[in-house]
């Protein structure tokens, strides 16, 4: 027992004293600028840049990128409501179908026009259409995908989160929106949690407020889609194998903390999970991710990512420019059907 905390100890020492120092420059920042988790993705690409982690740490990340990513998302589960996103969703989900097809499905022609592998592709038009690093994280494991697919899959999303966030509220002002109708838009087409707090609240409180709502409805599209790309990868490992069959189990299409997660997303909405618990939950929750993306930061070569050149980053800003501008012809239609005002 000894034997095995002294092995991964340094490794996790490592991510979590990273994921300390994100979360505290997050906190200088101010809310919504820049989220930790990308914070701690950036500053383990440096650090791995400056010198490879020795030897003795790499169980510790290899555990911390892994494992302590699964964690995360099913203590995710305990800050969801399914009662009051279903609510919400009536309004939104019709704005959501639109975006996701038009991400995975022009996703898939723009990686292969621009030569890359279909698990980087799909996790940047993961994280635009869905949630960011929430549904990056969530897939990432389901599909084997390499840590470098993830950093760029992160920092591609960030990059035009860092535009919108600026660029939103003055957009919703001059297109004369209201606060519904900006609060869905932002929801909608802004990737991460804390970019959509900064974009929908810079426009207006009530603004803020339903955008928040919004885009904890599009995190439950993590579920379906997490188990569609389950179904790819037992396809394609069926394809890799020698005789074409491999024994078929619930967890190879449905893999366990995705499970879990729902199961959370469930107690938590028949109110068995009291508000304080599910709280802290959700705060565990967002430091193990972050402590995640620092290990898979310091398992990443800034090298090998200058090599896949821009296209991973043009890529990004292609979909997520999609992703903007279907969202609002979405709403605009809505509108004119009198849905909401």
């Amino acid at each position: 027992m000894n034997t095995t905390i002294k092995a991964y100890a340094p490794g996790i020492l490592l991510a979590v004293v990273i994921a300390s120092a994100a979360k505290w420059i997050e906190s200088l920042m101010g809310q919504g600028f820049i989220s930790a988790s990308v914070i701690a993705l950036f500053i383990g690409i440096l650090l791995h840049t400056i010198r490879r982690p020795d030897p003795e740490f790499q169980k510790g990340i290899r555990f911390s990128s892994k494992r302590l990513l699964k964690f995360a998302i099913i203590l995710l589960g305990a800050s969801l409501n399914i009662t009051t996103i279903l609510q919400v969703g009536r309004i939104s989900l019709f704005v959501m179908l639109f975006t996701l097809t038009a991400c995975f499905g022009v996703g898939y022609f723009v990686g292969k026009a621009f030569g890359l592998n279909w698990k980087m592709s799909n996790l940047i038009s993961a994280g635009t259409g869905i949630c960011g690093g929430s549904a990056i994280a969530a897939i990432a494991p389901v599909i084997e995908a390499e840590d470098r697919d993830i950093a760029f899959a992160m920092s591609a999303t960030f990059i035009f989160d860092m535009v919108m966030i600026v660029l939103f509220p003055l957009l919703g002002s001059w297109l004369g929106m209201s606060d519904t109708a900006y609060g869905l838009w932002a929801g909608t087409a802004v990737n991460d949690t804390s970019s959509v707090v900064a974009a929908g609240y810079g426009f207006s409180e009530r603004a803020g407020d339903f955008a928040v709502m919004v885009k904890l409805t599009r995190t439950l599209a993590i579920i379906p889609t997490v188990l569609i790309f389950s179904a790819v990868q037992f396809h394609q490992t069926r394809k890799r194998s020698k005789t074409g069959r491999i024994a078929v189990k619930v967890s190879s299409i449905v893999p366990y903390f995705i499970g879990l997660f729902l199961v959370m997303a469930c107690l938590n909405s028949l109110g068995l999970i009291p508000t304080s618990i599910a709280s802290l939950l959700k705060s565990i929750s967002k430091f193990c991710m972050v402590t995640a993306l620092a290990a898979i930061g310091l398992n990443t070569s800034f090298k090998e990512m200058k090599q896949e050149g821009a296209a991973p980053m043009l890529h990004g800003f292609i979909i997520s420019l999609l992703v903007v501008l279907v969202a609002l012809l979405a709403i605009r239609m809505q509108l004119a059907t009198g849905m909401f005002a």
